[in-house]
């Protein structure tokens, strides 16, 4: 499995900058950057020190829907409070979620918000799980490069595990069930139950592979019998 780092709109080229060395030291290499430019500033390129080529090699994205567009599970990073999102995961919880999904998918992403405003709401839909660094301080705030740096070292033993595709690895799994879910709600009349809606989709992107397998499995019983 392939881990890739998304910045969205990035406005501080050495926040970029911080972020591409804190993944380097690390041991990842994937950037991706959506609607910025602050990874071609010079600024951006000295606060690197040493993983320039991340920088030059970073894609760039219009939209994050255009950047997740090959990503088969995604975690976003949001600082506000956890109490709405039942799919919460601390940093902790993230490493284990991938390396169970590392068997299973191919392309993970990890997702960083604007410096001033964080991921918006639409932006935060788009991801499987969402996680935030538990902070006491009486101003809980990291910097983009510190709070790459924290998830890059947490995520660093991902690298540990040997890059071999898995054999049942399938692009698309988790898209699929989602988007088989979401038929089933419209064909029982649940589509407008938001609280139902917004349960599943808080769910399933913590599944382990056999659950989703076997909920894959369900789903296509009850479509056939609906069908009969």
């Amino acid at each position: 499995m392939q881990l890739h780092i998304i910045l969205v709109s990035p406005a501080r080229p050495e926040n970029v900058g911080a972020a591409a060395r804190a993944m380097k030291t690390m041991g990842f290499a994937s950037l991706r950057i959506v609607d910025s430019e602050a990874h071609l500033k010079p600024e951006a390129g000295w606060v690197a020190h040493g993983s320039q080529e991340i920088l030059q090699n970073a894609l760039h994205f219009n939209t994050l829907a255009e950047a997740l567009a090959d990503i088969d599970f995604t975690v976003a990073t949001t600082a506000r409070s956890r109490a709405k999102f039942h799919y919460y995961c601390t940093p902790q919880e993230v490493q284990e979620q991938l390396e169970e999904k590392s068997q299973w998918v191919n392309h993970a992403a990890l997702v960083f918000g604007r410096e001033d405003s964080g991921l918006t709401n639409e932006e935060l839909a788009l991801a499987d799980v969402l996680t935030g660094v538990p902070m006491v301080a009486d101003y809980p705030s990291l910097n983009l490069g510190q709070a790459v740096m924290v998830f890059c070292y947490q995520l660093s033993t991902l690298n540990q595990v040997t890059a071999v595709k898995p054999e049942n690895a399938e692009a698309g799994q988790l898209l699929a069930l989602r988007a088989r879910v979401g038929r089933l709600l419209e064909n029982i009349g649940a589509e407008d139950d938001q609280k139902l809606s917004d349960w599943l989709h808080q769910r399933l992107g913590l599944l382990q592979q056999r659950d989703a397998a076997m909920l894959h499995t369900l789903l296509h019983d009850i479509e056939k019998k609906l069908t009969q």
